[in-house]
């Protein structure tokens, strides 16, 4: 394979598992990459493209070295001097011999001599030892511009040795661990690269600033998805026509298992749709890598993910008050701190004593005959709190999740009520007007703008 000068080229370098696929992992953003703690995961080089839109670069994951003693050996004999030695490291990745005895090696070194700069990883949490110094010898040998990570897979207990030693060989050294670092730091490091190579630093700039852009554009996505979902679940039906009275009573059944399942459906194909936003396809919904919400018909979860009962009586009562005439009264010891709004008694009453109802089913008669058997919708007043609550908790996972952690995420399901507290007065009022318009299945015509305030506030805070 050949590189374009202009399209930068990276090969992940190292011995065997010193994090060098999960290096790649997490800057290509792609969580199928093979991440494993066992030794010699990679036993080929694979190239990752990664497309920005208006640029991009190269990463190659590249097995480790398994011979680099011999290898150097071999090498000596054929360079007398340092003028000679990136021509006896192509002869090296040449001999028909070597290809045989140092597979590896010469995998490894194929992509650098094409045009690739090197990243070379190490394990900050073992100790230095000499027998590195022959890999990094004849990484020199490719005359290559290179960098040193540091990944402390365990601890940093030896982060301070092994930069002394890198940075006789490397002139940039950085420690970098990609189960933990988070966006920004992803970007100094691609930042970092374009020090390497003087040719590719307005294409790492451009990279950067499409990255920027994209994560800016997956929070508008999501907000999207999120506002088709809560209108979907809020406004659905399922109902069927039939000729007697008897015949609707003997499909309540049905219909509310035919309900709950379309529900269900719904909110996983948003889940589904989200994971596939962030780039993170292979967490499955029954993956323990990510924490997904239970049984959304799970009513007695509802107070967890939505609101409590104190606080949907004080939301109730400010909306009440909002729709009427306003009357002082003080919720200042509610966690909203809505301030003093107008009360509502029968806003009030209605969200504390019919916070447990599900979805109703009803039985109508029809104008011109028969009967029209109903299941739904939900009118609970916590239920779009909810459905915000569900969706919310998996978004924070997801774009904190690194691709190479396929660790879970701990997170706790009082997201939702943390958000709005952050929320500025007026931006959690038109919330909660629009998620009263959507419990009782009328449009909430600024929905995405006003969970545009609640992800901001996420976004800023977090």
């Amino acid at each position: 394979m050949h590189f374009s000068r202009n399209r930068a080229s990276f090969a992940v370098v190292g011995h065997p598992n010193k994090g060098k696929s999960s290096i790649v992992s997490t800057l290509a953003r792609d969580d199928s990459v093979l991440v494993s703690q066992q030794s010699g995961t990679t036993t080929h080089s694979d190239s990752y493209m990664i497309d920005t839109g208006n640029a991009g670069y190269e990463l190659i994951d590249t097995p480790g070295f398994q011979r680099p003693k011999k290898a150097l050996h071999w090498l000596k004999q054929k360079a007398d001097s340092a003028d000679q030695r990136s021509a006896a490291v192509q002869a090296f990745i040449n001999d028909i011999e070597c290809q045989n005895d140092f597979p590896d090696e010469v995998r490894l070194l194929t992509p650098l001599m094409n045009g690739a700069a090197i990243l070379y990883v190490v394990d900050g949490s073992r100790p230095y030892g000499v027998e590195y110094e022959a890999e990094m010898e004849i990484l020199r040998w490719t005359g290559r511009p290179s960098m040193a990570l540091i990944n402390p897979i365990e601890n940093e207990s030896y982060v301070d040795s092994w930069k002394n030693a890198l940075q006789q060989y490397f002139k940039i050294v950085t420690v970098f661990n990609p189960m933990q670092a988070d966006f920004n730091k992803q970007l100094s490091l691609l930042k970092a690269f374009s020090h390497l190579e003087p040719e590719w630093q307005d294409t790492l700039a451009q990279v950067v600033a499409d990255l920027t852009e994209q994560v800016a554009l997956n929070e508008q996505q999501a907000i999207i998805l999120l506002s088709e979902l809560l209108t979907d679940l809020c406004h659905y039906q399922n109902q069927q026509k039939v000729l007697t009275k008897g015949q609707a009573e003997s499909l309540k059944q049905l219909l509310a298992k035919q309900y709950n399942q379309w529900m269900a459906n719904r909110e996983k194909q948003a889940f589904t749709s989200l994971c596939q936003l962030f780039s993170h396809a292979n967490c499955e919904l029954q993956s323990e890598a990510i924490q997904y919400p239970p049984d959304l018909f799970d009513s007695e979860q509802w107070y967890v993910w939505g609101l409590n009962k104190k606080q949907l009586a004080a939301v109730s009562t400010m909306t009440g008050a909002l729709a009427g005439a306003a009357l002082d009264a003080a919720v200042a010891g509610h966690s909203f701190m809505l301030g003093a709004v107008g009360g509502s008694i029968v806003g009030f009453s209605s969200a504390w004593f019919g916070a447990d109802k599900l979805a109703s089913s009803s039985i109508k008669g029809l104008p011109l005959g028969g009967y029209m058997a109903v299941q739904g919708p939900i009118k609970n007043p916590n239920f779009p709190y909810v459905v915000i609550g569900r969706f919310l908790y998996l978004y924070e996972q997801l774009k904190h999740k690194n691709h190479a952690d396929r660790s879970q995420v701990e997170l706790n399901s009082e997201v939702l009520k943390e958000r709005i507290e952050l929320m500025q007065k007026a931006d959690s009022k038109r919330l909660h007007l629009c998620c009263k318009q959507l419990a009782n299945q009328k449009t909430a015509t600024d929905l995405v703008e006003v969970l545009t305030s609640l992800f901001t506030r996420a976004t800023i805070d977090s």
